[in-house]
């Protein structure tokens, strides 16, 4: 008798449960807008029924306005970029980097400095290392850019799997190819934050 007494009420307790779960659920969204949400003004609806609102999004924090073409362009033509060397990189994988990196600058318009050139309007650092897991390897990289006065403007970082060509781990397992998709990225992200920047 006291058992199934003791199993009624846990089951009358799991259904109290259960309805406060599932009145939550149906709450109105409006009643859990956020009051920074809640507090901007209503936006017109659209005019066709059924359809629904025209919004537009809040601009991001700290996000810079891109630049127009020829802003970007005009931006991209007065930087000299110094790459410093590279931090962490075995030789062999470092070469390749530095060379691609060179090239694809000069495909955006970008002007090389060289390591004694007091010009230099960026220093562009890099730090890399690897994690294998298994068979399979990826490179962490991470680029602060700098101003000639060594105030760090930007970071660009990331990650880069590497193919597993060979049965090796750490540098070794990393092809030239990643490397230079690295260096493509990195360059890539450099001049759209340096054309957004100059807006």
């Amino acid at each position: 008798m006291r058992r199934s007494h003791v199993t009624t009420v846990s089951l009358l307790a799991a259904l109290v449960l259960a309805a406060c779960t599932n009145a939550k659920d149906v709450l109105e969204p409006s009643a859990i807008t956020p009051p920074a949400a809640s507090a901007q003004p209503a936006q017109p609806l659209s005019a066709a029924p059924g359809t629904a609102p025209v919004t537009t999004p809040a601009p991001t924090v700290g996000a810079t306005t891109p630049a127009n073409p020829a802003q970007s362009a005009a931006a991209l033509s007065k930087t000299r970029l110094q790459i410093a060397p590279i931090v962490g990189a075995s030789v062999e994988a470092a070469t390749p980097l530095t060379a691609e990196l060179q090239t694809r600058a000069r495909q955006r318009g970008i002007t090389l400095a060289g390591s004694a050139d007091q010009a230099a309007t960026h220093v562009l650092k890099g730090y890399f290392s690897t994690m294998t897991e298994g068979t399979d390897t990826t490179v962490i990289y991470v680029w602060d850019v700098y101003d000639p006065a060594g105030n760090r403007l930007h970071r660009i970082n990331g990650q880069q799997k590497a193919p597993s060509a060979n049965a090796a781990e750490g540098w070794p397992a990393v092809a030239p190819a990643t490397m230079q998709a690295i260096a493509d990225q990195t360059i890539d992200q450099f001049a759209a934050w340096l054309g957004g920047s100059a807006g």
